[in-house]
This record gives structure tokens, C-alpha cells and sequence, in this order.
């Protein structure tokens, strides 16, 4: 092996920065920098130099470990990411100069360079790479309307957990802000929002949160909301999303099927009071000491409840929590975060199903962070923007069409703690609102407020319109530059399994496609309608199952393979249970549904779940909920109902009664008692029948208007 002195004999370079022996250290070194595609080739340096280095504090401890391999020689390739860490470039410069290093070190090893040269010394090949962290400029993509910034280039997919994004976002924009509320005092620029979000993952894990462990949220669209989401992902443990509608009978369940860790939640929320939910759930809470693990014999798995803006016995509030962030240190919160892969888990949404049992769908990093950013490109989000987010966090309307897809690009957001017409228009006044997104229902009530008309929407620009039946008519009211300006209007479309969006028109694209369609598939996911019955994929213009693949499909339904199997196919594709079709321009339109789902203003309703619930009242004998159409919402419940022989209750009893356990929102507004219902000759109910028949019966055809997936051009 040539000595380092030989190897630099001649050479005009004396200390151009390596990096390549710090990266032997392997684990070691990982655990501190992050170094991409630094390639380290030959026999490596000999023992006299590691002697010499051992000089120098910083790099000691590092050489100790390596000295073995390196006396023997080694060839190492190490990949990791890049430039994206605290690299010690001057410190270790300073280091190598004071000891008078001698050594060969290059910023590339290319053979016809240096002919003499049989062993690298030390190799640096991504110097221009890591300089481009300090070149911003040539880093940020512009706008459409040259008006804004955004850091990445529109279509690709991103490595990054969320975490990482929020790093990203402090180090291009200091001085942008992501929060500006109207309704509550708090204002913060994105530094200041990652300064409120570090103590409380510190808290976190003093309170005993690990990776891979479940943190609910149960509150309105309250700062709390945000800070718990980026705190609790930040450290690689799940955010759990609950119904802010929800009652004891669904939260009891969600609680536990979740095995939920720690609780953050709010005090009530209109019909639904969570403190005394959770106090009846958990009467332990009662003798537990604020700070001290709880021990909750009906949620065993709960050890911690926090509660935001109000104080009860045995839990500690959100100050007296984000206090506790003292007891650990950053370091801490930077070795836990650093362990945290985007193929991780990162939030669990609950949704419905046939079997009357609500799945904690898995979504990781990958999904909701690509998904996000892919809305938000179509969107043409930039610093430029402020988002009003009047639609709730616990969906992914709001959490990943509202917020993710604003804080990849850069922008503001500006969220509501809950909708209100006259709040919202007033937001728009005074934020200068560029886009905003709604089921049809709020666009409604905002159209017929009477502040309407005195709203300035001269700088709206885009938004979503989704969630239920979105009336093309509606749609163009609202993109009308004499109504609220939104030219850009678009609509998405998907499910919560799929991250939720599959498909999406771009705010450039004709109004029409973005009007009569749900678009187009996004980059990096495939989509396609087959016949139900053969699983074979249909022609351009027929009806059939619509499904997806890509990076945007679920990790699965926790704790439920079978369901997850039920959903995803052996070859990976999601199946939607939706009706749709496509054009021969590769447009979807949505035209029916092969399940049940009932969606009112935006919320899906399974009347399995309601089915079940009724069951369990003691007159009932048999229960079939349906959804009739509605003006307002689009569709809402019906249930129909055959009372056991000799038992009578009137309408409103039963009303009251699921009233006292479910969500309003899944609270039927029609109940009937029959006493039977159409069948086929194999005895199933025909269930098709018995919405036709309904709806004329109560005068509703027609009362949904136009749906923009039925609207067929």
C-alpha cells in the first residue's frame, strides 16, 4: 500500500474536503450525518495516518472504532441522503490543518487525473451537491404566475417524512408563515411552528411515547390539532384522527380497536361532550395523578390524556404537557426523528365499512406526504397562497388536501376551528384568501349568507370542491369571476384507503374536464375500471369498478388482514366499490356505487354500522338503513325498521336513541316501521328497490340535483 505522502506527492491541493473516512464508521457515523452516494473505493489509508488523526478530538472516537478494517484494507459503498444534514465541513478542516495532514484527498477519483494512483485516499465526490444547500435560489421552482415559490419540482415523489418536510420548509422560507388563525390568537411563521412543535414531541416522549405508538387527537381545527400532528409524526409514532361527531358508542370502540396510547382532546364539540365520554369510558381518570401513567381497565393501552383549553382531574393540560418538553433534550428528539423512515406508519383514519366496524386505515409518510404534494401541484400552490381550511382536520380533506398539500409548497394556511359561513367569508376579507376547499354544503351556505355579497374574492384563485355529489352547476357558480372568482376550480377523487386521492384535474385545465369530471390520474399511480364480475378491464365509455395502484395505496386496515385482502388484490390494486367510467381523453366520472356508502355533505355513512346499532335496541327484530336523496346534502339516511311481535315505539323514541350514541351526521332522518321488506327469489333484500320506492313515496327524486360523477357528456 503507497503511503498518503507518496500519493499527494506533486498534487497543488493540499486540504480540498473529504469525507469519505468519517463514512467507514458506518452506523456509527449514520446515527450523526446524512451523506448520499459518497463512494469510498481502494485499500483505504494506513495506520500511521489514523495515529496522526487520533489527535484530533473531534474525529478520536470515530478512528477508534475503524482502525481494524482499515489496517486489514476494505472496499466500502455507502449510499445514504445527502446534504441534508449538520456536516462539520469547517470544523474539519480546521482539524486536518492543525494536525498538518499530508494526505491525498479529491473531490472526484477519475483514474486519467492521477495515473500514479493505485489506492484512493480520500474521496469526496458530492462537494458541488452539498454547496447547493447554500445556492436557495437555483433550488426553488417559480410559480405559473411567477408570483410565488415552491421547493419541489411539480410531479416527482418525495423520500421524506414529515418531519423532514417541516425541516425543508423552515430552512427555504424563515420568514413565510404557516399559521395565520382569524378566529384564535395564534400567528406563526414556520420556524416558530417547528419551535412550538419540538417541546411537545419532547413532552411526548417523556410521557412515554415510542415509535410505532398511537396518539389520538380528538379536537376541532384548534392549534392543538396541528401541533399534536407534526409533534406525534415527528418522533414516528401514529397519529390517530377521531370524529369530532363521534359519541361514547364510537369512541369507546376507536379507543380501543386503536389501542390508543395517549389522548389529546378538546371538551365538547357541539352535541358531543368528550369529557364526560371519556370520564365514563375511563372513570379511572378520576384517581390518577396528572403526569402519572393511566391505567384504564376497559383501554388498557391508554396511559395518557391531555386535555386542550379546559382542566379535570387526572390529566395534565397543554401547557402543563408542553412544559414537560424541559424533561428531555433535543438531542433526544433528534436521534428519535432520525430513526423515522417514510415507509412508516404515520397516521390512522377511521372509516366504515360492510361489516358494521370501523377500520383504522394505515397510512404512511410515502403516502401522505406524495399525495399532498401531488394535490397541492395541481393546485399550483406556492408561497403565494393562503389556504382557508374550513374542512375538518380528522378527514383527509383537511388534513391532506387542505394541510399537507399547502406545507410542501410553502404556502399559508389559515384554518377555521370550525365552519362557519359568516366566519369563513370574513376570513376570505381579511386574509386575502387565494383558494379554499368544501363539500358542496358549504359553498352553499356561503353563497346564500348575507355577507356574501360583500365578500372581496378578487385574489381566490383555486379549490377543491369534493367530498360528496358536486353539482357541475355549482361548481361554475363558484369559478364565475362575477361570483367568488375561483377560475381555478378543481375536483379529487378517491378514498380514505388511497390516501386519499387517485384522481384530480389541474386548475389550468379546461373548465369543463374540471367541472364534468373527477379528473385524471395523478404521476405514479395507475387506474382503471373493470367488469365486477370478471375483474377484466373495461372499454373507454363503460360502466364497471373503479381501482388504483401506487405509491398512494394503504399499508393495510390495522389489526384486519382479511379486510385489508378484501380491499387490496394479490396484484396490488385497490378496489374503490365505486361505480365509474373513463373517456377516451383518460377522464373518470363517477357514476354509482357497488356498496352501500351513503355520503352526506361529504361524510361517508355505512349503514351496516347503523344496522348494527339498532339491532341492539330490544324491540328491534330487523333493520335496513338506505340513502334517499336530499337537497341540501345530497343524500341522506332512511332507515327502515320491523318491530319484534307485539312491541310498538314511535319514531322519535328511536330517533332518540341512536341520536344518544351516534354521530348526528349518521343519525337517520327518515325512520319508517314495516313490517317487511322486497326480496328476490334467494331471499336477499333488494335494497335498490327500496330506495326507488322511497324516494318517490316521500317525494325526493330528483333532490339531489345533478351529480358532477353522473353527469354524462
Amino acid at each position: 500500500m503507497q503511503s498518503l505522502k507518496t500519493m499527494t506527492a506533486g498534487s497543488p491541493a493540499k486540504l480540498i474536503f473529504f469525507f469519505a473516512l468519517p463514512l467507514m464508521l458506518g452506523n456509527v457515523f449514520q446515527q450523526c450525518y446524512t451523506v448520499v452516494d459518497t463512494i469510498i473505493v481502494g485499500r483505504g489509508v494506513g495506520m500511521d495516518a489514523l495515529a496522526a488523526l487520533g489527535t484530533v478530538d473531534w474525529l478520536n472516537w470515530m478512528l477508534l472504532g475503524l482502525a481494524t478494517g482499515l489496517a486489514q484494507g476494505f472496499s466500502v459503498r455507502v449510499s445514504q441522503k445527502f446534504g441534508e444534514g449538520d456536516l462539520p465541513v469547517r470544523e474539519a478542516l480546521d482539524a486536518l490543518d492543525k494536525i498538518n495532514y499530508d494526505g491525498y484527498v479529491s473531490l472526484e477519483w477519475v483514474k486519467r487525473w492521477a495515473p500514479d494512483l493505485t489506492d484512493a485516499g480520500i474521496v469526496f465526490p458530492h462537494f458541488a451537491n452539498y454547496m447547493s444547500a447554500y445556492n436557495t435560489e437555483s433550488r426553488l421552482q417559480t410559480s405559473k404566475r411567477g408570483d410565488g415559490k415552491y421547493p419541489w419540482k411539480k410531479n416527482t415523489m418525495l423520500d421524506l417524512t414529515f418531519g423532514e418536510v417541516l425541516d425543508r420548509m423552515v430552512h427555504e422560507f424563515p420568514d413565510q408563515y404557516a399559521f395565520r388563525y382569524t378566529e384564535l390568537d395564534y400567528t406563526r411563521p414556520y420556524p416558530e411552528f417547528r419551535d412550538d412543535v419540538d417541546p411537545f414531541a419532547r413532552a411526548l416522549i417523556s410521557m412515554g411515547v415510542k415509535q410505532g405508538d398511537h396518539v389520538a387527537i380528538w379536537a376541532t381545527n384548534v392549534p392543538a390539532w396541528f401541533i399534536t400532528f407534526w409533534a406525534t409524526t415527528k418522533i414516528g409514532a401514529v397519529l390517530v384522527t377521531v370524529n369530532t361527531a363521534y359519541k361514547r358508542h364510537e369512541a369507546d370502540y376507536l379507543f380501543r380497536q386503536s389501542d390508543t396510547h395517549t389522548l389529546v382532546m378538546v371538551e365538547s364539540c357541539l352535541d358531543s361532550n368528550y369529557r364526560e365520554i371519556i370520564n365514563e369510558i375511563c372513570p379511572e381518570i378520576a384517581t390518577t395523578k396528572p403526569g402519572e401513567p393511566l391505567h384504564c381497565k376497559r383501554l388498557p393501552f391508554l396511559r395518557n390524556v391531555i386535555t386542550v383549553g379546559f382542566k379535570q382531574p387526572g390529566c395534565l393540560t397543554f401547557e402543563e404537557a408542553m412544559e414537560r418538553g424541559n424533561l428531555v433534550p433535543q438531542e433526544e428528539l433528534t436521534r428519535m426523528a432520525a430513526k423515522v423512515k417514510p415507509e412508516d406508519v404515520c397516521n390512522m383514519q377511521y372509516t366504515s365499512g360492510t361489516t358494521g366496524f370501523p377500520k383504522g386505515v394505515m397510512l404512511t409518510h410515502y403516502n401522505v406526504v406524495n399525495n399532498g404534494k401531488c394535490i397541492g401541484d395541481r393546485m399550483g400552490l406556492s408561497t403565494a397562497d393562503r389556504m382557508m381550511i374550513q374542512v375538518p382536520m380528522f378527514h383527509c380533506f383537511g388534513m391532506v388536501l387542505s394541510m399537507t398539500a399547502s406545507l410542501t409548497h410553502g404556502a399559508t394556511v389559515c384554518p377555521m376551528p370550525y365552519f362557519s359561513a359568516k366566519s369563513s367569508l370574513a376570513c376570505i376579507n381579511q386574509e386575502r384568501i387565494t383558494c379554499f376547499n368544501g363539500v358542496p354544503t358549504m359553498f352553499i351556505a356561503m353563497f346564500n349568507h348575507e355577507d356574501y355579497r360583500k365578500t372581496d374574492f378578487s385574489h381566490m384563485r383555486t379549490g377543491i370542491m369534493a367530498g360528496a355529489g358536486c353539482p357541475p352547476e355549482l361548481m361554475r357558480r363558484a369559478a364565475d369571476p362575477n361570483e367568488m372568482n375561483m377560475t381555478g376550480i378543481v375536483s379529487v377523487y378517491g378514498q380514505t384507503e388511497s390516501s386519499p386521492g387517485s384522481t384530480m384535474s389541474a386548475w389550468t385545465d379546461p373548465l369543463d374536464l374540471r367541472c364534468d369530471t373527477v379528473g385524471y390520474n395523478f404521476p405514479h399511480i395507475e387506474c382503471k375500471i373493470i367488469d365486477p364480475e370478471t375483474g377484466e378491464e373495461v372499454a373507454a365509455g363503460e360502466n364497471g369498478e373503479f381501482c388504483s395502484r401506487g405509491y398512494n395505496t394503504m399499508k393495510g386496515y390495522y389489526k384486519m388482514p382479511e379486510a385489508t385482502r378484501g380491499t387490496v388484490d394479490a396484484e396490488g390494486w385497490l378496489h374503490s366499490g365505486d361505480l365509474a367510467c373513463k373517456d377516451a381523453a383518460g377522464n373518470y366520472r363517477i357514476t354509482g356505487r357497488l356498496k352501500d356508502m351513503i355520503i352526506r355533505g361529504g361524510e361517508n355513512i355505512y349503514p351496516k354500522e347503523i344496522e348494527e346499532f339498532i339491532y341492539t335496541h330490544p324491540f328491534v327484530q330487523d333493520v335496513q338503513v338506505i340513502g334517499v336523496p336530499d337537497k341540501k346534502y345530497g343524500e341522506e339516511a332512511m332507515a327502515c325498521v320491523i318491530l319484534k311481535e307485539g312491541k310498538s315505539m314511535t319514531e322519535a323514541e328511536m330517533h332518540d336513541y341512536i341520536a344518544a350514541s351516534m354521530a348526528r351526521h349518521k343519525v337517520p332522518k327518515y325512520i319508517e316501521f314495516v313490517n317487511s321488506f322486497p326480496m328476490n327469489a334467494a331471499g336477499k333484500v333488494l335494497k335498490y328497490k327500496m330506495r326507488e320506492e322511497a324516494a318517490e313515496r316521500l317525494g325526493l327524486v330528483g333532490a339531489a340535483g345533478i351529480d358532477t360523477a353522473k353527469s354524462n357528456k
